[in-house]
């Protein structure tokens, strides 16, 4: 998972609560968060240096998830 979705998965959260208690307006404005929130995060990521981007590295190269807790 990139560094920012984390958000989205809080405001899935927040919405299915407000809309399981009635809070009918606030669910659909969440809706509307979690909309904005994905665009914004897609274009930071868009951003991003490619060499930052270490999810789309393969696990094995040196940058990659794999390794990066190995100390060389």
């Amino acid at each position: 998972m990139a560094q920012n979705d984390w958000i989205l998965d809080v405001l899935t959260d927040l919405r299915s609560f407000a809309g399981a208690n009635g809070l009918q307006r606030l669910a659909r404005e969440l809706d509307l968060t979690l909309t904005v929130a994905a665009a914004d995060i897609a274009r930071a990521r868009s951003e991003e240096p490619r060499a930052d981007r270490t999810e789309d590295l393969p696990p094995d190269h040196p940058t990659g998830r794999a390794i990066a807790g190995k100390s060389h």
